[in-house]
């Protein structure tokens, strides 16, 4: 594969999926990370992509949301990890919302049967615990995003202000230290979570290494919001000693 080709299947790879890692994107092109890498710098320096830690992501304006069963097999292992973590913070009793994220889905997958109140935009989440004797389910209703299977929309934010929950496990576009915190794809989404972490008495951002140092188009909320952060174990120690200046509990997993 010639270089120039090399580039242009790099820069479809990186808008469809919204981000890479070096890795994917070595084992795609069938070159050496380093390579890669190099690669990268290039077509950053062409302002066709943007590096981010451990990878790039799309300088694509507000991209459209990925599909969620694209999303699904996006570093798939990693969030099926994260998530089990974050069922560990889960007791009985618990109010808790979750986004439409597909770390949220593979939650509600393996969520045990306890008394739960669980509030929701996610059209797979709500499915997964309809057969949960015990778990009450609160859809927002509103307007459907297609692509990925939530709600959203002026009536999805207006529900969420009937409520109050204990804790939110929320994912995100990206989280940028500097950038203004977490970021989403589009306006919609952002505002929507904005909604979710002013009802929430503590916010749980699941997060894996790939979500990091991205700036996406619409922000969410800065860093000052989190009290915990869920992330796999690539994660940086310096970024993991930056995290903690917020007061941010970090799990790696």
């Amino acid at each position: 594969m010639l270089a120039a080709e090399r580039y242009d299947r790099i820069v479809e790879m990186v808008n469809v999926k919204g981000s890479m890692r070096v890795s994917e994107l070595s084992e795609y092109c069938r070159v050496t990370e380093e390579t890669i890498r190099r690669d990268l710098d290039r077509l950053e320096q062409a302002g066709r992509l943007r590096r981010s830690h451990g990878g790039a992501v799309s300088v694509k304006e507000e991209q459209p949301e990925i599909p969620y069963r694209v999303r699904e097999t996006t570093h798939a292992e990693e969030k099926k990890r994260i998530a089990l973590s974050a069922l560990s913070m889960i007791r009985p009793g618990d109010r808790i919302l979750l986004d439409a994220s597909t770390t949220a889905g593979y939650m509600a997958a393996n969520m045990p049967d306890m008394p739960l109140t669980v509030l929701t935009n996610s059209i797979q989440v709500a499915t997964e615990l309809s057969s949960r004797d015990k778990i009450e389910v609160i859809s927002t209703g509103g307007q459907l995003a297609q692509r990925s299977l939530s709600f959203v929309g002026p009536l999805a934010e207006r529900s969420l202000e009937t409520y109050h929950v204990d804790k939110l496990f929320l994912s995100c576009k990206g989280v940028h230290l500097e950038g203004g915190g977490i970021s989403e794809s589009n306006e919609l989404q952002a505002r929507l979570k904005q909604k979710m972490v002013g009802i929430s008495d503590q916010v749980i951002l699941l997060a894996d290494t790939s979500k990091f140092g991205v700036r996406a188009f619409a922000r969410v909320t800065g860093l000052n919001a989190v009290h915990a952060v869920i992330t796999d174990q690539s994660l940086d120690d310096d970024l993991i000693e930056r995290l903690n200046s917020y007061d941010i509990s970090i799990t790696t997993v």
